[in-house]
């Protein structure tokens, strides 16, 4: 229900919007390739399951661990300062990938790109929060997160197409030249975000760190982000790999499979920002963790089948988990202070990261694979799980929501109690 009169959006407000969905766009590129490079890399590489779930994970968990660092001190610099900074390592790191040429390299590139890339979307989230108010984060939460689907329908395949042409690291060189460009367009048309500067009380960089830990309202918001996140990273991992060795799909189809998985995603994400928007956060949430958790199990336990059914069924898979993170997101923005936005962004992301890295070993280690080429087993088991980590991610979202109730209505009781006060 709309508490304020809707104000459209400012011509500058789009361009930030724009920018923040064009840097996800890449960010999320830069992950998201590995997944459907995942069985050329094993076959080039000659690397099992685990070793592969190692190689996603790197990522992951540095990104994890980058963003527990930088969270002592995000609240202490402008926004677009720390943006432009970590997005100059994202470019480095994935330059790094292009330069991999064994196992190990590539791991220590993933790393490096993990330690300034998973960062990023914190500090987004963080931007988001301080430039547009509650009953827009929805809608601008959706076109934000478009990046995912933009990179599926125009990163994805032309990073696979490059990668058959070339080489793998063809799409890695892809992403740093399109990233210079956009950390151009930061630096030139980017304002300055300064506003929390003005309300910082503690002096220690590590004290305003150990504040936001202990605060049991943002620790639920932790583990709430954590579970989602084990939830969607399980799946997408060995993803491609099951669809080109259990369910039959070539490479050619398989591009055509994530087009279409990441158009359906445009078309679906702006609506599910702006129904969030009006109606209610946590019953779309809800709604869109029941849909995720019944096509994973269905995608999950599926042998060979027909493409159209391969694409239909991956299709509201990819709705039901990108629906999630709509409102999920939208809520957990409005659970801290604007005093501790970026330390609790930072260490949001971390939770999400870490636990997005574990998914990624756990799912490795619970998929076999016999030979080279040969179908991958107990990929059905993962489905099985995320349904149990998904009804836990449910319990404690409902818990985040009653959480930003409770702030909106002391929110309303100070204005109450102010107004006679001011004539």
């Amino acid at each position: 229900m709309k508490t304020e009169k809707s104000v459209p959006l400012t011509g500058y407000q789009k361009f930030v919007i724009f920018i923040l969905a064009i840097t996800q766009f890449t960010v999320i590129l830069d992950f998201m390739v590995m997944s459907p490079l995942g069985d050329m890399l094993m076959k080039s590489l000659s690397l099992k399951p685990s070793a592969f779930g190692v190689a996603v994970s790197g990522y992951a968990i540095s990104a994890g661990i980058s963003g527990l660092l930088t969270a002592a001190f995000a609240d202490r610099f402008d926004r677009k300062k720390l943006l432009l900074f970590f997005y100059c390592g994202f470019i480095i790191g994935t330059i790094f990938c292009g330069l991999a040429h064994s196992y190990v390299a590539l791991i220590a590139a993933r790393i490096i790109t993990g330690l300034f890339g998973g960062v990023i979307g914190s500090i987004s989230m963080t931007i988001i929060t301080d430039v547009f108010p509650m009953q827009k984060r929805g809608q601008v939460m959706s076109f934000v997160q478009m990046g995912f689907g933009a990179s599926q329908v125009l990163g994805v395949p032309i990073g696979i197409y490059m990668a058959t042409l070339w080489d793998w690291e063809a799409p890695f060189w892809m992403v740093a030249a399109l990233s210079i460009l956009i950390a151009i367009a930061i630096a030139m048309y980017i304002k300055p975000i300064i506003a929390h500067l003005a309300v910082q009380h503690n002096k220690s960089a590590f004290a305003h760190l150990g504040k936001t830990l202990m605060n049991s309202n943002y620790r639920i918001a932790f583990t709430s982000t954590a579970l989602l996140s084990m939830g969607g990273f399980m799946i997408i991992p060995l993803g491609s790999a099951f669809a080109v060795n259990n369910l039959g799909v070539n490479y050619a189809q398989l591009t055509m499979l994530l087009m279409v998985s990441g158009v359906s995603s445009l078309v679906v994400m702006p609506f599910i920002g702006k129904i969030s928007d009006m109606i209610d956060k946590f019953k779309i949430f809800v709604v869109a963790s029941l849909l995720m958790m019944i096509t994973c199990v269905f995608y999950t336990n599926l042998s060979l089948t027909p493409l159209p059914w391969v694409i239909v069924s991956n299709i509201l898979m990819m709705i039901g988990i990108m629906s999630r993170a709509i409102p999920s997101s939208a809520l957990t923005s409005a659970i801290p202070d604007m005093a501790d936005r970026g330390a609790f962004m930072s260490i949001n992301s971390s939770f999400n990261q870490i636990a997005g890295g574990f998914a990624a070993i756990v799912t490795g280690k619970i998929v076999t694979q016999a030979t080279k080429g040969a179908p991958l087993q107990h990929y059905n088991i993962v489905g099985y799980v995320i349904v149990v980590i998904s009804l836990g991610s449910i319990g404690l979202m409902w818990r985040v929501n009653n959480l930003v109730k409770k702030r909106a209505q002391l929110k309303r009781s100070v204005i109450i109690a102010e107004e006679p006060m001011i004539q």
